[in-house]
């Protein structure tokens, strides 16, 4: 579980430039974020978000432009658990009212935010083409990535305490040591969307030692460490 501890003390603009910048998910110059939310990351907000390790901003030309790090997903992510600033008002506890329930809502779908706000490209419109004549019916997936989806189940079931039980991918990938990693990490992403699958960050990064974070699998814009697979 995330502690308050774990969500560096922050200001009102502070938390508005961290939610700004994870729903739209990309890189935004001052311009963009004054048209967008009516402020530019400036002065001291910025200088903290930056020395935190929360943003990362390229000086190099003007108009300046920020994004966040992956520490600052993580806290973007928990800042509904630590209490609001004192010299906040309604707007930002409604903010983070707001983010306790899209945290809750995501948790529930087995969505990460960052995959959530992904941004997407617009698709072309499609060609009229006629039909093709439809295939055989096929298994959804290569034999091979269902047959690794087998082991990775067999392994969490030999490392779990219980059905649902947090089980580190560190310990999952050493039982699949003679697999290639792409192949794992094609697996666990098509895991992920089974109904009985979670895969997760674990948001304490300090708790993450370097075996840890070396066997992560990257999820839409977040590195995951932990699977769980059944009801808990």
């Amino acid at each position: 579980m995330t502690s308050p501890a774990d969500v560096p003390s922050l200001t009102p603009n502070q938390i508005n430039a961290l939610v700004v910048l994870m729903v739209e998910a990309r890189r935004l110059t001052n311009v963009e974020l004054r048209e967008l939310a009516g402020f530019a990351l400036t002065g001291k907000d910025n200088e903290k978000l930056v020395r935190l390790g929360l943003v990362e901003t390229d000086r190099s030309h003007r108009p300046f432009a920020h994004e966040l790090t992956d520490e600052g997903w993580r806290v973007v992510r928990q800042l509904h658990t630590a209490p609001p600033p004192k010299s906040g008002g309604s707007t930002t506890r409604s903010l983070l009212v707001v983010l306790s329930n899209l945290h809750r809502s995501l948790d529930r779908l087995r969505v990460s935010h960052g995959d959530f706000f992904k941004q997407t490209g617009e698709s072309a419109p499609a060609a009229v083409t006629p039909p093709e004549p439809a295939a055989p019916a096929t298994t959804t997936a290569p034999v091979a990535t269902v047959d690794v989806e087998a082991r990775v189940r067999a392994a969490y079931r030999d490392l779990a305490r219980a059905p649902g039980a947090w089980v580190g991918l560190a310990d999952v990938r050493d039982r699949l040591s003679d697999t290639d990693r792409a192949t794992v990490d094609a697996t666990l992403r098509t895991m992920v969307g089974r109904e009985d699958v979670r895969i997760i960050p674990v948001a304490n990064t300090k708790s993450l030692t370097p075996r840890d974070r070396a066997a992560a699998v990257r999820i839409g814009n977040e590195d995951n460490h932990a699977l769980a697979i059944g009801a808990a």
